[in-house]
């Protein structure tokens, strides 16, 4: 059984020869443990597809996530110059803007005069929404526009450039057929946060809930056609990245009418055409919110965070969960794989693997991302406790 086959039948509540291992890494571990360079691996398809691949191997992951958008392979025209600030480089873009690249994580972009661009509420029209991208070449805009020349793409099958999907292309031509590549989309909520900054947004919901509530119908519209379009370029599965709708942020009520819904309407969506495995990212405090998850329609859930970064206790997840959605995560990035040693990787693993193997429909992972400085010794020790006490041979746990 190979990597793909293994994870697909993970994820369709299956048991597979043993519980698959596949981490989220933050994009700043790529930049410091792929050996590409970090500007190269954010901007340009190939070389984070190369990077993508690079740690899958290292790792022995069963699968890996693509969780940034192709780009236009022109990219370097609107670049004026690269220079070296401190512990970032500064990319001076043709019309004065620039990008903040740091060693270590994401990029930021900033007007000329040294200001994020975020619209305020009043000046959005809902009607005028479709997709946000926040990891576009030129960051937030809006009306929204694809990088710096051109005009504002036109909401509808012909809103995404057909380069968008071209890592997803790339890493399926090369490794698809023996690993599980998974496409990344973000939740209507996650798109209108973004689009406001968070504290803007969080605003509106208590401002305007109606206007709200049309905002994330359209985000909606966006996210299915782009689901849908990653599925077509053959994604083997879709994560939907609603890291900011846990009880940290939002309440029960608000998840149920502001998130619920509109998730909903993204999955059945893609499902009307696609038969895609989809889950769901969310991070922090969700032990309270596992059944409204599942209202969804998702097929999984991801992160489980753990005390003391979240509220998830695995036994309590697994008999909320079991038979309805498959399970991925709950061991603590932080304490554990950050500031651990790989004996406490495997302990923690070996624990997981206790509660949530069973039956299956569990994979081995991180509860949210692995941070950028996370020691790969760390990591590699994920794959040795599924190959000690992961399979279903007799071995189990």
């Amino acid at each position: 059984m190979n990597s793909r086959e293994r994870m697909e039948i993970a994820m369709r509540l299956g048991i597979p020869d043993r519980v698959p291992v596949m981490c989220q890494l933050a994009l700043g571990h790529y930049f410091l443990h792929s050996g590409l360079d970090a500007i190269e691996i954010w901007h340009d398809s190939q070389a984070f597809a190369e990077a993508l691949i690079r740690l899958q191997q290292r790792y022995g992951f069963d699968g890996l996530l693509i969780n940034l958008p192709g780009r236009d392979p022109d990219w370097r025209r609107f670049v004026g110059g690269v220079e070296r600030r401190g512990d970032e480089r500064i990319i001076t873009w043709k019309n004065g803007w620039y990008t903040a690249a740091p060693d270590d994580d994401n990029p930021h972009v900033y007007q000329a005069d040294g200001t994020r661009y975020f619209p305020m509420f009043d000046e959005i029209d809902p009607d005028t929404l479709f997709y946000i991208e926040p990891h576009d070449l030129s960051g937030i805009t809006h009306p929204y526009a694809w990088g710096f020349d051109g005009g504002p793409a036109e909401p509808g099958p012909g809103f995404f450039p057909p380069w968008h999907y071209d890592t997803i292309r790339e890493v399926v031509r090369r490794v698809g057929k023996e690993v599980s590549v998974h496409g990344e989309i973000f939740s209507p909520f996650t798109q209108f946060m973004e689009l406001l900054d968070y504290t803007t947004g969080l605003m509106a919901l208590m401002d305007d809930e109606a206007k709200v509530k049309a905002c994330l119908d359209r985000l909606a519209d966006g996210a299915i056609e782009l689901g849908r379009g990653q599925a077509r370029a053959g994604a083997h599965a879709v994560l939907i990245s609603s890291a900011f709708a846990g009880a940290g942020l939002i309440s029960r009520d608000h998840y149920s009418t502001l998130v619920l819904p509109y998730e909903r309407k993204v999955i059945d969506g893609i499902h009307a055409e696609c038969d895609v495995p989809i889950y769901t990212h969310t991070c922090g405090a969700i032990g309270d919110r596992l059944d409204l998850m599942a209202a969804t329609h998702t097929q999984g859930v991801d992160t489980l965070d753990p005390p003391p970064l979240g509220t998830v206790e695995l036994s309590d997840a697994v008999r909320q969960t079991k038979g309805k959605m498959f399970i991925k995560g709950n061991l603590d990035p932080v304490n554990t794989v950050l500031f651990g040693t790989p004996e406490d990787v495997r302990a923690a693993a070996r624990e997981r693997l206790r509660i949530a193997a069973p039956g299956g429909g569990y994979i081995l992972s991180t509860a949210c991302s692995v941070s950028p400085a996370a020691p790969p010794a760390n990591i590699m020790a994920l794959r040795e406790a599924v190959e000690s006490w992961g399979r279903y041979d007799g071995a189990l746990g």
